[in-house]
């Protein structure tokens, strides 16, 4: 399983459908182009060493819980917002318009970022928690281990590692969902 399928099997489709008024069909097709995009943007910025400290430092604002309780309750939307904006910067409309048309429409897409976006943080955090060989205390934002297991575990997840992402919808995986249907619109987040 790639890690941009263990993320997918950790949402739990069911709730957020219900959350955002779509079928569980149109929400996981959704979440299939927006999960590759979140950890595409979260990629994009920390190639540069000032979005990679940003993003370390955040990851102790995040619990690994919520990945793994898969409960929309342990979910704050208003959070999902700031994550997306650190992450697209003012690109944030046009990942939903490119994103819509493999899933569900922008509008769904808009609605399913702010769901996702603390579970793929929370993911983020589990994985470079574990890379980085412990507990991430606060102030870790310009460790270069915890800088460079971050960049390993983004760069792993759109395939730069040993698994092959699986195919998305459209026939595409996570990484070409990051390079041909976002080309350059990721990397323009909080630095």
């Amino acid at each position: 399983m790639s890690q941009i399928e263990e993320i997918l099997a950790a949402l739990p489709i069911d709730q957020i459908a219900a959350r955002v008024g779509a079928t569980p069909e149109e929400t996981r097709q959704a979440a299939a182009a927006a999960v590759p995009a979140l950890v595409g943007g979260l990629e994009a910025n920390a190639q540069d060493p000032a979005g990679a400290a940003s993003i370390a430092a955040a990851l102790g604002d995040h619990d690994a819980s919520v990945f793994e309780q898969a409960d929309l309750s342990a979910v704050d939307p208003a959070d999902g917002e700031r994550i997306a904006g650190h992450i697209f910067g003012d690109q944030q409309a046009q990942v939903a318009q490119q994103l819509g048309g493999l899933g569900g429409g922008n509008a769904l897409v808009q609605k399913i970022i702010p769901i996702i976006a603390p579970i793929v943080m929370a993911w983020l955090v589990k994985q470079v928690t574990a890379k980085a060989g412990g507990a991430l205390p606060g102030g870790l934002g310009s460790s270069p281990a915890v800088q460079d297991a971050l960049t390993q575990v983004l760069s792993g997840a759109l395939g730069g590692g040993q698994s092959t992402p699986a195919p998305q919808p459209g026939g595409l995986n996570a990484g070409s969902i990051v390079t041909d249907v976002l080309g350059g619109l990721l990397g323009g987040g909080r630095r």
